[in-house]
């Protein structure tokens, strides 16, 4: 008997992750147990455990035929792999199974929802993707695609929509038990538009409203939505492709901002108020969220994005890693982010704590150290009538490499910078926000998982998250001042079985 595309996929995979030695690999950050990743799918809870799907190729490094891979997780943090889910074999999804959901059925049963792509031939014998939406049901290991695939067309796009542009659904089921999906398109004039469609079974779906148009205002095309309300609010989060920077914000030229405001069930119509960068380092894109079982909203992303997408300098078969898990809170309609909690139970005893004035020196301080941590940093003026100019943290260092994070208060600039982190590409590798302060106060949490690190900055007002392929036997950290700083610093090196 021939062998499937997915059980071709299923093979490889078995026969080559295991041969990926585990210390090549992040502790707590999903990676693919082969190949590469990029977006997070099907990010849920089903059957007692966190179900991740990911954009997957498992056969090389880099990017190619989509398939979807799968991980579940009873804690966020360490994930097992299972076989991959979903394969490009069908007409309608021969050239890539893009990015989707993951919802429970009444049954009982896991339905996957994505945009499955196909070529179509131009007359002047080019092609295009032609994206649709197509769903799968299955028992969190195995899925079958449903027979009337795909369930969504072009012919279903309002007037203006662009037929390579209709991807990312997100399914949700609304309070009076009908199921809707909202997924993202391009208007020809208008760029990146967020659709409603309706559905009584999942299944059969109708075109209802524009949730969200975005006037050519936040970058060109949006993608991978995703809506939730926290307090008294309404969260529209998206990624967008090419932003425009403004100030400081929008850097990252394919960036992940909330637009924070009201939803109207109703009329499937989204009120913006404001708008929130959420993530201002290097490498964050294509967020899902959840709702855990204890009632948190948890985010993941794709710990990378398409203008800082190199090859893998390091001596490994696979590409791609998933943020931290972070939980989302609201405070005076601004979102906080902060590591899950489970991340505390992972903390070795006897972390090293001190408090230390420093002036226009290097130190490095005896037992902080390492590749695998979650370290706080406080700092304050020491003297207030003459504020420090800059203080820095470098990470991740030997004689040569070092990453950093650093912050000059009389700008109100922190910046992160991996130009030294032993790359040699000519990606990005420095991005600045801005950071009110008080006499140049400000904290800072480091969680270090040997080829990441995510900053919460004031206790979790912003991230800077960044990805560095440094060698691990760069494990130093050093403490920078120019001017006098006073620091109190509480590292923890983290378990890494």
């Amino acid at each position: 008997m021939n062998e499937t595309v997915l059980e071709k996929a299923r093979r490889y995979e078995a026969e080559n992750g295991k041969k990926i030695p585990k210390e090549s690999r992040p502790v707590f950050h999903l990676n693919p147990y082969v190949g590469w990743m990029n977006d997070p799918n099907g990010f849920s809870w089903y059957d007692g455990k966190y179900h991740m799907f990911y954009q997957y190729h498992p056969y090389s490094s880099q990017w190619g035929p989509m398939h979807w891979g799968h991980a579940v997780s009873e804690d966020l943090l360490h994930w097992h792999h299972c076989p991959a889910a979903l394969a490009p074999d069908q007409p309608y999804d021969e050239a890539g199974c893009f990015s989707g959901t993951a919802i429970t059925m009444p049954d009982g049963k896991q339905l996957l929802v994505y945009t499955g792509v196909h070529k179509e031939e131009k007359e002047d014998g080019t092609t295009i993707d032609i994206q649709k939406q197509c769903v799968a049901i299955g028992d969190g290991l195995n899925y079958e695609k449903y027979e009337n695939n795909p369930v969504l067309t072009v012919a279903d796009l309002p007037k203006g929509g662009r037929k390579e542009d209709f991807r990312d659904p997100k399914v949700f089921r609304g309070k009076n038990g009908t199921y809707y999906m909202i997924a993202v398109n391009r208007d020809e004039t208008e760029g990146g538009q967020v659709l409603l469609f309706q559905s009584q079974d999942a299944l059969h779906w109708n075109y209802v409203s524009k949730v969200a148009e975005n006037h050519n205002r936040l970058g060109l095309m949006w993608e991978c939505p995703d809506l939730f309300s926290m307090e008294d609010k309404d969260v529209l989060v998206l990624s967008a492709q090419e932003m425009l920077p403004e100030g400081l914000e929008f850097h990252n030229g394919f960036g992940t901002f909330a637009l924070i405001g009201s939803y109207n069930e109703k009329t499937g119509q989204f009120k913006e108020e404001t708008i929130q960068s959420l993530d201002y380092g290097l490498d964050f894109y294509a967020p899902q969220s959840i709702l855990t079982p204890d009632g948190r909203r948890v985010m993941i992303g794709w710990m990378q994005n398409w203008d800082t997408v190199a090859p893998p300098q390091m001596n490994t078969r696979w590409a791609g890693q998933m943020s931290l898990p972070r939980e989302l809170t609201m405070k005076n309609g601004k979102i906080y982010q902060n590591p899950v909690r489970e991340i505390l139970a992972y903390r070795c005893e006897s972390p090293v704590c001190e408090e230390r004035i420093i002036c226009d020196e290097e130190i490095e301080i005896q037992g902080i150290n390492g590749r695998v941590v979650d370290m706080t940093v406080d700092v304050e003026a020491e003297n207030l009538s003459d504020i420090y100019h800059r203080f820095a943290i470098q990470f991740a260092k030997n004689d040569r490499f070092y990453t950093s994070i650093s912050f000059r208060p009389t700008e109100s600039v922190l910046r992160i910078d991996r130009k030294f982190s032993g790359s040699r590409r000519g990606i990005i590798h420095q991005r600045r926000s801005r950071v009110e302060h008080e006499n140049g106060k400000i904290r800072l949490r480091l969680i270090i998982d040997r080829y990441s690190v995510e900053i919460f900055v004031n206790d979790g007002e912003q991230v800077l998250s960044a990805v560095m392929q440094t060698e691990l036997s760069a494990d130093r950290i050093t403490f920078v001042a120019s001017g006098a700083v006073k620091m109190k610093v509480c590292h923890y090196h983290l378990k890494e079985e």
